[in-house]
């Protein structure tokens, strides 16, 4: 068991099964249920590195991201340090629905009814809406990267810029009511973004694909949204040198052929 101090609560104590928890990526956060029915994330980064973006994107989401969008609530935050790391534990909501995917992609036979579909269409036009001054994807990153991972050199300058969640995959969507986890990023992205990474994410079960573009297709088939695809693309191509994703990469490969001929 590990103890977490981020009740509500002065001095509240609460524990969580560390046998029962859920690693995040690299290791970097231990998320479980805690022994009073919420749910607790603790994260660690080395001392000096903690204050990025992602350090504290949940707790600024919970200020600024409008409440019709549908998440778990974020209810408390608790900072400590040692000599060499930093700490945070989260307290949320515990939220009865699961995620649709244990990775990236759909799972196989992934069906949605249609009012999910406008629920996430309306969410992430709320979440357009908000206004910020953090950073979810730098330009610099862009005029470096779509060149070098998407073999030719479009125009790498973003047209538009939109806030947005910045992380939309199936893991982080819930079913078969909708809620969108794990706010760490968010932050301005090119416009359609969101839209673009769910698209991308999708590339190997062309159904779900399918309703996804046909949901977002003014998005998706205008010039920022295409653009927002290859900058989705290029990261995607990326994580790919790492062993990332492999099975999108024949698909993903010809979708950047079409986008980059629509361009041309």
């Amino acid at each position: 068991m590990l103890a977490g101090a981020a009740g509500p609560g002065a001095g509240a104590t609460l524990t969580l099964d560390t046998t029962q928890g859920l690693w995040g990526w690299e290791g970097r956060s231990l998320s479980g249920g805690t022994s009073d029915g919420q749910w607790l994330r603790l994260l660690t980064a080395p001392a000096g590195r903690a204050r990025g973006g992602s350090w504290d994107g949940p707790e600024t989401a919970e200020k600024a991201i409008p409440g019709t969008v549908p998440r778990p609530r974020f209810h408390a935050a608790h900072e400590w340090t040692d000599e060499d790391h930093a700490y945070r534990a989260e307290l949320y909501e515990r939220i009865q629905g699961t995620s649709l995917s244990d990775g990236l992609p759909p799972p196989p036979g992934l069906r949605l009814p249609d009012a999910w579909w406008t629920s996430l269409k309306g969410a992430l036009a709320a979440t357009a809406s908000a206004g910020t001054d953090r950073v979810a994807i730098r330009q610099e990153r862009l005029d470096w990267a779509m060149p070098e991972f998407l073999g030719t050199a479009p125009d790498t300058r973003v047209p538009a810029w939109t806030t947005a969640h910045a992380d939309i995959q199936w893991s982080y969507l819930t079913g078969p009511d909708l809620l969108i986890l794990d706010w760490e990023r968010w932050g301005p992205a090119p416009t359609g973004y969101d839209q673009a990474t769910l698209c991308i994410s999708s590339l190997t079960a062309p159904e779900v694909a399918e309703r996804v573009h046909r949901t977002f297709e003014p998005v998706l088939n205008s010039p920022p949204g295409r653009f927002s695809q290859l900058v989705v693309a290029s990261e995607f191509l990326q994580g790919m040198q790492r062993g990332n994703n492999l099975e999108l990469e024949d698909p993903l490969r010809r979708q950047v052929a079409r986008l980059l001929g629509a361009l041309g």
